[in-house]
């Protein structure tokens, strides 16, 4: 009887309660198995070497080599971060970046910049398309993984974020 009385005076989770709990749940190996991150360069060898980086994550890779097959690879593919480099042929990092984040349904997907160059006004220049963060040329395994990692759990988060908030219960 005191089992009974004690189960019915348990408070049933509200939405909020719901939200709370999914923002503060790690991304499941099964949510990060489902992101795609597209990696973007012109010069092959630095695919090659950011996929090998990447790999463990178990993310979907996709690649493109230059500016227009970028934009091309994320009406095809949606990806929910890409790590960009700044110069390459046909069409810029830059243009890349800011084509995209002024697209709404696009808006949301994390941009690394990935470049060689280190002047203050390039660094302002990302930031003003609408960059999440950079990486300076030669990449560091450790800070390109971690800042990957880190970003991409954002994301997934945001995303679990706006799931919830489209039930109509809240």
């Amino acid at each position: 009887m005191k089992a009974a009385a004690q189960a019915s005076m348990r408070r049933m989770p509200t939405p909020q309660d719901e939200l709370e709990q999914a923002i503060e749940r790690e991304p499941s190996n099964e949510e990060l198995k489902s992101a795609t991150i597209l990696l973007v360069d012109d010069n092959l060898q630095n695919v090659e070497l950011m996929q090998a980086w990447l790999e463990s994550m178990e993310c979907k890779l996709v690649s493109a080599h230059d500016g227009v097959e970028a934009i091309e690879a994320v009406a095809r593919c949606k990806p929910d971060l890409i790590l960009l480099d700044v110069m390459m042929p046909r069409m810029s990092g830059f243009e890349v970046c800011r084509k995209i984040k002024q697209d709404s349904a696009l808006r949301d997907t994390v941009i690394i910049m990935v470049t060689a160059l280190n002047e203050v006004g390039d660094f302002e220049r990302a930031v003003e398309c609408g960059c999440d963060d950079f990486l300076t040329k030669p990449v560091n395994k450790l800070e390109l993984i971690t800042r990957v990692r880190s970003l991409l759990r954002v994301r997934l988060l945001k995303r679990r974020v706006e799931a919830l908030l489209k039930n109509p219960r809240l």
